[in-house]
C-alpha cells in the first residue's frame, strides 16, 4: 500500500453551531467509510505563512492556501483519487490535492 497526503483547500465555514456539528459528522462518517486506509485523519489548519525564494515572508498562505490535511493509504493513485472523491470539503466548495508520500 502506498501513502498519500490529502491537502484540503478552501471549503465554506459552518454558519452555526448546528451546521458545525453536521460538518463534523460528515467528516467522521467519511473517515469511517475509509476504515484502515486512514493513517492520520489530520486536522484543519489555520492561517499560513509563506517563505519566498527571496526570503520575504508573507502571511497569505500562497496561491492556494491549505485548510487541512490527512494521510491515507491506497493501492495506487487511482484508488486514492476514488477515496478523495467522497471528501466533505468538496461539498463545501473546496478541493482535495493528492500527493504520493515518497519513501526515500
Amino acid at each position: 500500500m502506498t501513502r498519500f497526503l490529502f491537502v484540503y483547500h478552501g471549503g465554506n465555514q459552518p454558519e452555526s453551531p448546528e451546521e458545525g456539528e453536521k460538518v463534523k459528522k460528515d467528516w467522521d462518517n467519511w473517515f469511517e467509510t475509509m476504515g484502515d486506509s486512514v493513517i492520520d485523519s489530520g486536522a484543519p489548519v489555520g492561517n499560513a505563512w509563506t517563505v519566498h525564494r527571496s526570503r520575504i515572508v508573507t502571511s497569505d498562505g500562497g496561491n492556494n492556501p491549505a485548510s487541512g490535511y490527512s494521510i491515507v493509504q491506497a493501492a495506487d493513485r487511482e484508488a486514492a483519487i476514488e477515496l478523495a472523491k467522497g471528501c466533505p470539503v468538496i461539498e463545501a466548495n473546496g478541493d482535495v490535492e493528492i500527493a504520493e508520500v515518497m519513501n526515500i
